[in-house]
């Protein structure tokens, strides 16, 4: 087993083949995906990276899959479906399949003489090893009727098929929030940390951190095989995980250090 809390400059497939079967309790990860984003030539395999997902991930764990489609030749991809039914394929439960709506487009809008409408969306496949052994639903959606009860009685139908009136609960302040999450994009949105946005394609931290605080607790160990700027393994970090990261660019391990390195020394005492 590699030592945890560490970055590795590795190619995902050689680091995961490094850990143990289940150890890992939560990947949270955004694989380079179709042609949208270039990154210094280098290409993954998605089935042998699937297939190593599912060997080094708890029973009870889960995998966070954050991908989109480009359009090639007036057609979107597929690719993201394809490859959560891949992960299906091969034991993988789709838990949910939630949506990460973004507070804009990084592109130009759609003209009204366009042929589709922007895309300011990406899929955030919720991937499980069996029944997930960690859930921490966040509920941060206000509720507008807070302190007062459902209207209607509420009936509930009894052994001999009768129906009995039972007590309304009082409506919450916070309700649990629905599977689309939205997050502004952009400079000074994703992460205050300058050095990130050298990566070409980061997402916002607190994406990262709810689906941390969602289906791990502290003290869990946390896998991040495409690390690019390190957002995950930073948001881990910060909320008492334990983390692994695999990332094949040098130059991007470097960005991922620097961003981790205040938190790691201030956790450690040395600043």
């Amino acid at each position: 087993m590699l030592e945890t809390n560490k970055i590795y400059n590795v190619d995902c497939l050689d680091g995961m083949k490094q850990l143990d079967d289940n150890s890992i309790d939560l990947t949270v990860t955004s694989p380079p995906y179709n042609n949208l984003r270039t990154y210094q030539g280098f290409s993954w395999n998605h089935k042998e990276t699937a297939k190593q997902l599912y060997r080094v991930t708890k029973k009870g764990g889960v995998v966070v899959w954050v991908v989109g489609d480009a359009t090639v030749n007036g057609s979107e991809t597929g690719t993201s479906f394809k490859q959560a039914l891949y992960f299906k394929d091969i034991g993988f439960r789709l838990h949910d399949t939630m949506i990460y709506q973004k507070g804009g487009s990084p592109y130009p809008s759609s003209p009204k003489t366009g042929v589709r409408y922007t895309n300011v969306f990406e899929y955030m496949f919720v991937l499980s090893k069996g029944k997930p052994k960690t859930i921490n639903l966040i509920a941060d959606k206000e509720n507008k009727y807070a302190g007062t009860t459902n209207w209607g009685d509420r009936m509930m139908r009894q052994r001999d098929g009768t129906l009995k009136k039972e007590k309304k609960p009082i409506i919450a302040e916070y309700g649990v929030r629905y599977n689309i999450w939205y997050y502004k994009i952009g400079k000074g949105f994703h992460t205050k940390d300058e050095i990130a946005y050298q990566h070409p394609a980061i997402f916002p931290e607190k994406l990262a951190e709810d689906h941390i605080l969602s289906w791990s607790n502290k003290g869990d160990l946390v896998l991040d095989p495409f690390l690019g700027s390190g957002t995950t393994l930073k948001m881990a970090e910060l909320n008492s995980r334990n983390w692994i990261g695999f990332e094949i660019s040098e130059e991007y391990c470097k960005i991922a250090e620097e961003r981790l390195r205040p938190i790691k020394c201030k956790r450690l005492g040395n600043i």
